[in-house]
């Protein structure tokens, strides 16, 4: 199996994650997606819990990713505060998928603790950027920021399971519009 292949599942994986949450992932169903044999996934992957983690190791590691580099090149922290919400607006605007770790965080219960670690982590990398972010604006006191950062992230992961539920981006627009209003996120 060559470093593609491994790249190709794990594509793969993602978008049924994003779509199905953990548990609409199958070795077989993504065997066929990326043209393989099941059994080749196994090379990679001994279990689903191990493609489970890997997945929501890389979602998260790529989001961090994104949001230090919107922080590189947005350096004004408020205007970074602002676009934050993009992040979960792009998966909606992809086939109307959301953030695969706040659909696994949905299936927690039932999540093998690889993966449970590594959806925790998603949460944390957001709300650590979003703590940065709100001490370098002075948006609130600092004994505050985290309490307001986690808020932040609970809204807009929110606001995408609200609009994604109803297949509509313009929920999703408009509560980020209304969050804005009532002051949780800058305007």
């Amino acid at each position: 199996m060559s470093l593609s292949s491994k790249e190709a599942i794990l594509a793969a994986a993602r978008r049924t994650a994003q779509a199905h949450g953990y548990s609409g992932l199958n070795f077989r169903d993504l065997a066929d997606e990326v043209g393989i044999k099941a059994a080749s996934i196994y090379y990679h992957f001994p279990s689903k819990a191990d493609l489970g983690a890997a997945v929501a190791r890389r979602y998260w590691e790529d989001t961090a990713a994104g949001l230090e580099s919107m922080s590189a090149e947005t350096p004004d922290p408020l205007r970074c505060l602002r676009r934050y919400p993009e992040v979960f607006r792009k998966a909606l605007a992809n086939d109307n998928r959301m953030c695969l770790c706040s659909f696994m965080a949905a299936e927690y219960d039932d999540l093998p603790e690889a993966v449970k670690r590594e959806v925790q982590a998603f949460a944390d990398v957001n709300v650590a950027w979003l703590s940065k972010l709100l001490t370098a604006a002075a948006v609130v006191r600092p004994k505050e920021n985290e309490k307001r950062a986690r808020a932040i992230f609970a809204a807009v992961a929110g606001a995408q399971l609200m609009a994604r539920s109803r297949s509509d981006i313009s929920l999703y627009d408009a509560l980020i519009d209304n969050y804005r209003a009532a002051g949780l996120l800058p305007g």
